[in-house]
């Protein structure tokens, strides 16, 4: 199946025969401290920068309703972010994945966006819309 859009996301991981857990790493963006004209003219305009991982939560597939309960929550919890990093960590024997495991792939999640590999990780940006990296 392929995820157009963060509705998507939810229905798969819904329709998984075990139980799933999606994983969140909000990041926001800001320049390198010693960006050239070129870097700061780009993020002006709305893109480049870094990402820097800001915080990250763990919930229920089922446990959504949707983008905008997603993003209402982080408003809330934390500072302002530009996207939101999303894996699914599936259960094994008809038991969600525990605390421990999702705090453990949401760990490797935050140590692969510092270090720039994003494979395997699907990024919505504030308004729910996947983000594509060129």
């Amino acid at each position: 199946m392929e995820i157009t859009s963060f509705d998507d996301l939810l229905h798969a991981a819904c329709a998984q025969p075990e139980p799933q857990r999606l994983l969140f790493v909000f990041a926001g963006a800001a320049l390198p401290l010693a960006a050239s004209e070129e870097q700061r003219a780009q993020f002006a305009a709305g893109e480049g920068g870094e990402l820097s991982p800001l915080m990250c939560v763990d919930k229920a597939a089922g446990e959504l309703g949707g983008f905008a309960a997603l993003a209402a929550e982080a408003a809330q919890a934390g500072p302002p972010w530009a996207i939101v990093f999303t894996a699914a960590l599936p259960g094994r024997s008809g038991l969600a994945p525990s605390s421990r495991e999702a705090e453990t792939a949401l760990q490797k999640m935050v140590d692969a966006i510092k270090a720039g590999r994003l494979e395997g990780m699907l990024p919505f940006d504030t308004r729910g819309e996947p983000v594509r990296f060129n």
